[in-house]
């Protein structure tokens, strides 16, 4: 096989991973707001019939761009749906929109996730088994909901998460987006690095499962790694030949391995 072959196979398998941001989302069960702002709101997706077995607070990814909403990560929370799970899935101000960066796309998180208490009562939800999940930059501010403990999880499970924020910026993710997150460099900007970042705010109480795809060229594998590595109550589970996307496509192979590992937690 030549170079040019390897290379159109490549592209081929990148655009067909990258098919879940362009289907057509299911349904929410219903949309709620938790502040007064329009990207203040999150989806509720409901398990059908029967009560449900836990509570997934959901953070869709898209390195904090406003190119990017939670409409694709609609199939991934009915899927967990579908497995007996509700499902809060949190939109948020995002970097391009009016508030979204530093601080304010940290202060929706805390507040939708603090939001998921009303969205129980009014559902009859049993917040008992709560845990947070996160898709790429989702998964970061899973990591950092977790070290907030502005809700009660018992476990936060990021998916191919921009765990570590230097790191990330010393890649130049995205086109260094991170120093548009936080409104600067490490050098510049030292204390909100230190406030926002899951490395830097170890040790996190909350258990840890760290799914990463093994082959993915848009957060790097080596960013879950490491972070798992630091950690003292992280458990990294790669996913192996995984990209970027796989992990939130329950079409995909590796899906099961994402499933079990969001919906396996102890009473």
């Amino acid at each position: 096989m030549t170079r040019r072959t390897l290379l159109a196979s490549s592209a081929a398998l990148g655009a067909v991973a990258q098919e879940i941001l362009q289907l057509p989302p299911p349904k929410a069960d219903a949309r709620i707001a938790y502040g007064r702002d329009a990207s203040q709101f999150g989806d509720v997706f409901l398990p059908k019939p029967g009560p449900a077995r836990m509570v997934v607070i959901f953070i869709h990814g898209g390195f904090w761009k406003a190119a990017y909403d939670l409409s694709h990560a609609g199939h991934l929370c009915a899927a967990l749906a579908r497995a007996g799970a509700a499902v809060w899935s949190l939109e948020y101000r995002r970097i391009g929109q009016p508030g979204g960066g530093w601080p304010g796309t940290f202060d929706d998180i805390v507040h939708g996730a603090e939001h998921v208490r009303q969205v129980a009562g009014r559902y009859s939800l049993d917040l008992n088994r709560l845990v947070a999940s996160g898709h790429s930059a989702g998964g970061h501010l899973a990591l950092w909901l977790a070290a907030q403990r502005a809700v009660d999880l018992r476990g936060v499970i990021p998916l191919a998460g921009v765990c570590d924020l230097r790191r990330a910026w010393a890649l130049r993710l995205s086109d260094g987006i991170v120093a548009k997150l936080l409104g600067g460099t490490p050098d510049e900007v030292g204390s909100r690095y230190r406030a926002a970042d899951p490395v830097e705010l170890l040790p996190i109480s909350v258990p840890q499962r760290v799914l990463h795809g093994t082959t993915d060229t848009v957060v790097p594998f080596e960013i879950s790694r490491r972070f798992a590595r630091a950690s003292s109550n992280a458990r990294l589970v790669p996913l192996q030949g995984a990209g970027h996307f796989e992990p939130i496509d329950p079409r995909n192979a590796v899906w099961k391995t994402v499933e079990k590992n969001i919906l396996d937690w102890p009473q």
